[in-house]
């Protein structure tokens, strides 16, 4: 199976550090927010392939954060974990935009469960390999890490799942639409320069330096992760 990017949105830190402890032993990539802005910040910036929040939240509540980032348009599968279990709780938080809920106390097995069964219906494959190789660059989609000739780069959230993207369609033209649609999660041309200004970026990480370009752009076309010696 192939590795989940989780955020996981609980103030209780025995509970957040038992979650992020028991998702890495799955062979999955967990990272912690401790409150809803905090969580809400890194629900927006990062890329992630499944959001589980919890409903009470300081600073901002669970219901509040996902309808922010529904109005956002950020669509990624949303798991409601809260002591609130009664029928109309669960509905608010379905009705807020969550796509699935769950109350406490819970099993793990059936979190895990769940979780996949969200990725399932979002489209996404669990097949998918644990990393990406074009000529001496390698992404690590387990560790979240990037290497060129085994010097580690550090990108950004967006700038990784951009490269991911990429690197899933080595040596074919990924178009500007394909790009606002699957790192983006636009379906819509927002008219601004943010695809130019993180290639651009992009770019200057991963090939400043070396003799052989990787990210090319394809006039009129899109851009190309390939191996310009091939």
């Amino acid at each position: 199976m192939s590795p989940m990017r989780i955020l996981i949105v609980e103030d209780d830190p025995e509970a957040g550090s038992y979650l992020v402890r028991a998702f890495k032993e799955a062979g999955h990539v967990a990272d912690l927010a401790n409150d809803g802005l905090d969580g809400y910040a890194m629900a927006s910036e990062g890329d992630y392939d499944v959001l589980i929040i919890d409903r009470m939240l300081p600073r901002m509540d669970g219901l509040s954060l996902i309808g922010g980032l529904r109005q956002q348009k950020v669509s990624t599968p949303v798991l409601i974990l809260s002591a609130l279990g009664q029928v109309d709780d669960r509905v608010k938080g379905l009705r807020a935009g969550g796509d699935d809920y769950l109350a406490k106390p819970y099993a793990f097995s059936e979190l895990l469960a769940r979780v996949e069964v969200l990725m399932r219906r979002n489209g996404h494959s669990l097949s998918e390999p644990v990393a990406y190789r074009v000529a001496d660059l390698e992404l690590d989609r387990l560790a979240h890490k990037l290497t060129r000739k085994g010097r580690e780069i550090v990108l950004q959230p967006r700038e990784f799942r951009l490269l991911e993207y990429l690197m899933q369609n080595a040596g074919k033209v990924v178009t500007r639409t394909m790009l606002l649609e699957n790192v983006w999660d636009y379906h819509f041309d927002p008219q601004t320069n943010v695809i130019d200004v993180h290639v651009s970026r992009l770019r200057a990480k991963i090939d400043k330096g070396h003799e052989v370009p990787l990210l090319h752009t394809i006039r009129g076309a899109g851009y190309m992760i390939r191996d310009s010696l091939r």
